[in-house]
C-alpha cells in the first residue's frame, strides 16, 4: 500500500522554516549565575521540557504550564531575548503556523551548570534550531507532542485524569532501544485506573509490512522484562486506521499484545476521549481510561527507576510545572 499524502499543514505535514528574525538579542555574553537567580521555577521546568522533547509550540506550551495564551507569548518573549529558548515559525501551504520554541544556548548552558557538566554533554550546538527547522521528522515530532500536551492539560478540567510520567523517543531508546523505539511513554491515571502505554505515532509513510514488523519487538519486550504495557497506534486518518487494523490484528492476537488504535479525525482536541478500539475483532471505541478494564494485566515498563548513572539530564522530567501558576500570571 503506498504512503498517504501528507497534509499542507499540521501533525504529519512537511515545513518550511524561517528564523524568528524579528527578535532581537543582547550580544553581551550571558551571566549564567545572574540569569538563573531571574528565572522561576516554571521556567528551569520549560528548559528541561525543551532538553526532553526538542520542540514545543506556544500553544502547547500554554496548554501545559499557562492560564492565558497571552501570559505565556510575554514570558516566551523574555526568555528568548535573553537565549534561554531559541524559536523558529514555520511556513505553511495555508495559513500561519504558531512559534515553535527549542532549547536556546543560554538554557543549554544553565542545564550543564545545574548538571555539573560541559556544555558540550547537552548536545547542543549552534545549529540545533536549525536541525530541529528542517528535519523531515518535525511534522511527525509535533503530532507526539500536541497529544501528549493534550493529555497532560485535561487535567485542569478533570483533577482526577493525570498525565503523570511522559518519555521522549530519546529517554525510550536509551532505556530500551536496544528492543523497542516508541515515540513516546507514558502513564496515564484517571481515578484508581492507570494506563501505561508505549506510543506509535504513525504519519501513513510507512508500508504497513514496517508497522506490523514492529509488533514483533514489543512483544520480545514484554517477554524480556515481565511488564505489559499497553500499545497505543495513532495514526492520521480513519481510512489509514482500519487498514492497520485489518493487518496487524492476527499478529497482535499471537503475539499476545494489548493494542489499541485511533486516528487524528477523532483524537484532535480531546484523545482522552472513546476514540480508542482494542485491537480486538468487534471491538467497539472506548476512553484511555476504560482500556483497562479490557486489559485487567497491565504494568508499567521496567527500566524507569533512576540509577547510578543518571545525571539531572537524564532523570524524569513531569510533564506539567512543579508548582501550579497563579491566576493571571
Amino acid at each position: 500500500m503506498p504512503a498517504l499524502p501528507r497534509p499542507a499543514s499540521g501533525p504529519g505535514s512537511r515545513y518550511t522554516a524561517r528564523a524568528a528574525t524579528s527578535r532581537t538579542r543582547p550580544t553581551q555574553h550571558t551571566d549564567i549565575a545572574a540569569l538563573a537567580r531571574r528565572l522561576t521555577t516554571r521556567d528551569l521546568w520549560l528548559v528541561r521540557m525543551l532538553h526532553e522533547h526538542r520542540v514545543l509550540t506556544t500553544h502547547q506550551i500554554t496548554r501545559l504550564a499557562y492560564t492565558s495564551l497571552r501570559s505565556a507569548q510575554r514570558r516566551l518573549r523574555a526568555l528568548h531575548h535573553h537565549a534561554v529558548v531559541d524559536s523558529f515559525r514555520p511556513l505553511t501551504q495555508t495559513g500561519s503556523a504558531p512559534e515553535h520554541y527549542t532549547l536556546g544556548p543560554a538554557g543549554a548552558a544553565l542545564l550543564a551548570a545545574q548538571a555539573g557538566l560541559d556544555s558540550e554533554a547537552v548536545g547542543w550546538r549552534p545549529t540545533h534550531t536549525g536541525r530541529i527547522a528542517y528535519s523531515p521528522s518535525l511534522g511527525h515530532d509535533l503530532g507526539v507532542n500536541d497529544l501528549l500536551t493534550h493529555l497532560a492539560a485535561h487535567t485542569h478540567t478533570t483533577p482526577a485524569a493525570c498525565l503523570a510520567l511522559w518519555l521522549s523517543e530519546r529517554s525510550a531508546a536509551r532505556r530500551w532501544g536496544d528492543i523497542i523505539r516508541p515515540d513516546a511513554y507514558a502513564h496515564y491515571h484517571d481515578g484508581d485506573r492507570l494506563l501505561p502505554f508505549f506510543l506509535e505515532y504513525d504519519t501513513g509513510s510507512q508500508p504497513l509490512a514496517r508497522v506490523e514488523a514492529k509488533l514483533t519487538g514489543y512483544a520480545a519486550f514484554t517477554t524480556a522484562t515481565s511488564t505489559r504495557p499497553a500499545l497505543l497506534i495513532h495514526t492520521r486518518t480513519q481510512s489509514r486506521d482500519q487498514a492497520l487494523r485489518h493487518r496487524l490484528a492476527n499478529t497482535a492476537r499471537d503475539l499476545g499484545l494489548n493494542v489499541a488504535t485511533s486516528s487524528a479525525d477523532f483524537t484532535t482536541t480531546e484523545p482522552w476521549g472513546p476514540w480508542w478500539a482494542p485491537l480486538q475483532p468487534g471491538a467497539r471505541r472506548t476512553t484511555l481510561a476504560t482500556l483497562t478494564d479490557h486489559w485487567p494485566t497491565l504494568s508499567p515498563a521496567s527500566g524507569l527507576e533512576p540509577t547510578d548513572v543518571d545525571t539531572p539530564l537524564t532523570l524524569l522530567v513531569p510533564p506539567q510545572p512543579p508548582a501550579a501558576p497563579k491566576a493571571g500570571s
